[in-house]
Parts: C-alpha cells; structure tokens; sequence
C-alpha cells in the first residue's frame, strides 16, 4: 500500500503543536495506528510514534487504546475487515471456505502485524468472530451437523494460519541458488501459494466425504 500524508486529527492544535486534550476518539487513533503501519513495520508502531503521528501527547492516547497489543488487534481487525469476506456464493460451501481461506492467507503473508496477532493469541476481534460464523453457517447449510463444522472450521483454519507462517518466514528464500540441492527446492514448493490450494482441497475433500 502506498504510504501516506501525515494527517492531524482533532480540533485546533495549542501553541507546542498538540490537539487539545479529550478531541481524540479510539477510531482517530486506529486510523492514525493503520497509516502508520503503511508506512513501515509492526516493530515501529508505538504509542509515542502514533503521538507524532496525531499531534498528540503520548500519555493522551492511553485513554483509547490500553497498549500496543491492544492497538494491533483493532488494527488487524480493521485490515481483517476488508479483507476476509468471499465473492463465492454461499450456497458453493467449498468455493466460498476455499475463498474465505485464501483470503485469510493473504493478509497473513503480506501484513506481518496480522500474522503477529494471529500467533499470539486466539482472535476474538468483531471481524474475526464474523468470517467465524460465516464459515460455521455455510458448512451446516451443507449438511454437517454443529460439531463437525466446528471441526472442519477448526482444521482448515489452524492449516490457513500455519501454512502462512511458515510461506512468511519463507519468503526471503531463493531455491535458485547455486547452492541449493534438489530435496531443498522440492521441499520449498511446499510452501507456495498453489500447494495452498491443493493442500486446502484435500481438507475440504476429506469434509465432504464425512458430510456424504
């Protein structure tokens, strides 16, 4: 994403170049916290740059955001948000949890603070618990019952989330060098985007036989 102007939010500034205390709100600063991510790493998101970022004191931000934890997860949820939802029809359960999957992974490799928070902790966030529900809908409209969508949920989810954490921490690797023995370049195939899909189908293969 291409970066951006920095943009004061809030009312006036006073004479140190500040917004006047209580004119921010929790959406300014997660707005604030995403422009700055577009411009460089999750490493360099603090509360003091995201401040610089606002015109803000850093202690005033405290009042919206408890850390840089709690920051991140509003910050991919807003990425998460964009991102997760399939153009399948619901009614093709393996297109839409293909899609839904993919999508997952995408984000995952290319935004390093959402792969971040996703192998931190369990994500529970607005737009995490919605492609939940989402995906557990369709694969009881498709015949499984509670507990097996559950399992199949479970089990392509944990696969989407380990497969990009392993393509992510891949992706400086060149199998191209001269150096570099057959095992190895078969061995990094396994973490492109196609085994993605073939590895994926294979699970939802396995899904519908269970469902049939």
């Amino acid at each position: 994403m291409p970066a951006k102007a920095k943009v004061r939010v809030g009312a006036s500034h006073s004479s140190e170049g500040r917004v006047p205390w209580g004119t921010l709100s929790r959406s300014q600063v997660i707005d604030a916290a995403v422009r700055v991510l577009d411009r460089g790493s999750y490493e360099q998101l603090t509360i003091r740059a995201l401040a610089a970022e606002l015109g803000a004191a850093p202690m005033s931000l405290y009042r919206h955001v408890r850390d840089k934890d709690d920051l991140l997860d509003e910050v991919v949820d807003r990425l998460l948000a964009h991102a997760w939802q399939p153009s399948a029809r619901e009614s093709n359960w393996k297109a839409y949890i293909s899609e839904a999957c993919e999508k997952l992974r995408a984000l995952l490799v290319a935004e390093p603070a959402a792969l971040h928070v996703y192998l931190k902790h369990p994500v529970v966030s607005p737009s995490a618990v919605a492609r939940m529900q989402s995906m557990l809908a369709v694969l009881k409209k498709a015949g499984l019952t509670e507990a097996a969508a559950r399992r199949a949920y479970a089990a392509v989810h944990t696969y989407t989330i380990g497969f990009a954490a392993l393509e992510a921490g891949r992706a400086e690797w060149k199998a191209d060098g001269a150096d570099v023995d057959d095992l190895a370049r078969q061995l990094a195939a396994f973490t492109t985007p196609r085994q993605f899909s073939e590895g994926l189908r294979d699970l939802l293969d396995a899904v519908e036989q269970r469902r049939s």
